[in-house]
């Protein structure tokens, strides 16, 4: 049977666990700890996403990430490279480290927010590695309590949920997960205990989901098509575009299709690049600094917004 596609609109809440491939370790002491989440910190600088909360274990990680407008999906497949290319590197070797796909499940945040960052602050204790969640030092629950400063990390989100006054909030969440102590696993964050495995929530927030995801086009963009909606955005043609000018605004254009083609398509960098004579790396770069000054700019002048609802036409004139 066919996998379901990954569920995505902004300000959705996943559950990501990440295991080791053929559950090998994916950790072989504190350095490679904190490498990982440093990718973690330059994934969220590059992306825009929330990390709420995380509990690395050996051989699997587990994290609550909020996203914005960048797809999880594109989110962990940098750090999941990223981190791979770091250990293959320091143990001298090559291959898959990770499992090929990571598990995500969708999150009713109103409702289960608190329930989940107990849960993945409690893994080490149900584990078997720690007698509380206290005593482990590779998880959010230190930042939580007013422990541990992460800059990166936003435990603001689930706190504010006990008390306004932040002592009075990490009070209340401390009681709040010793209370849980004893919990065992819980199948509903593993997407096992609902209509669709891909979520975890009411019924009626299931529901919304569902309905939410059923209006949108099922089929992406071709290289194609994201030629023509761009050419016609920026009122050149695609032969100017694959033209050898460095003129600012055809460079623009061809940033604005690359990440189009890397975000909105199924297709390779590789094809944009033989359509405008270009390299794969110069392409590459390019989405890069887009997708920088986009988060900077949170899109001031429109042409993503435009972008999409041109490719949205075209797909529904197929």
């Amino acid at each position: 049977m066919a996998r379901k596609p990954r569920i995505h609109f902004p300000g959705a809440l996943y559950h990501v666990m990440v295991r080791g491939n053929a559950g090998q370790d994916i950790f072989t002491d504190d350095k490679d700890r904190c490498r990982f989440l440093l990718f973690l910190q330059e994934g969220i600088e590059r992306y825009g996403h929330r990390v709420l909360a995380f509990c690395l274990m050996t051989n699997h990680v587990h994290l609550a990430i909020q996203v914005g407008s960048v797809p999880l999906s594109r989110i962990m497949q940098n750090l999941d490279s990223r981190y791979t290319r770091w250990m293959n590197w320091r143990l001298h070797r090559t291959g898959h480290l990770l499992q090929g796909r990571y598990s995500a499940i969708l999150v009713d945040a109103d409702n289960y927010l608190l329930e989940l960052v107990a849960y993945l602050h409690l893994n080490p204790v149900r584990a078997g590695m720690t007698d509380t969640p206290d005593a482990y030092p590779w998880s959010s629950h230190h930042a939580y309590l007013g422990r541990e400063t992460i800059p990166w990390l936003q435990p603001e989100t689930t706190l504010s949920l006990f008390a306004p006054e932040i002592g009075l909030a990490r009070q209340r969440f401390a009681r709040f997960v010793a209370e849980h102590l004893a919990d065992g696993h819980k199948d509903e964050f593993h997407g096992k205990a609902s209509i669709d495995s891909r979520l975890m929530g009411e019924d009626h927030f299931v529901e919304d989901v569902l309905d939410r995801t059923e209006s949108l086009p099922a089929i992406k963009p071709c290289v194609d098509e994201v030629l023509a909606a761009v050419s016609k955005l920026y009122g050149v043609d695609i032969a100017t575009l694959a033209a050898p000018s460095q003129e600012r605004r055809l460079s623009e254009a061809r940033s604005l299709a690359a990440w189009a083609v890397h975000n909105l398509t199924d297709a390779p960098l590789k094809e944009l690049a033989v359509r405008l004579n270009r390299e794969i790396s110069s392409l590459s770069s390019s989405n890069r600094r887009f997708e920088q000054r986009q988060m900077i700019e949170q899109d001031g002048d429109g042409k993503i917004s435009r972008l999409k609802q041109a490719l949205q036409l075209a797909i529904l004139q197929t």
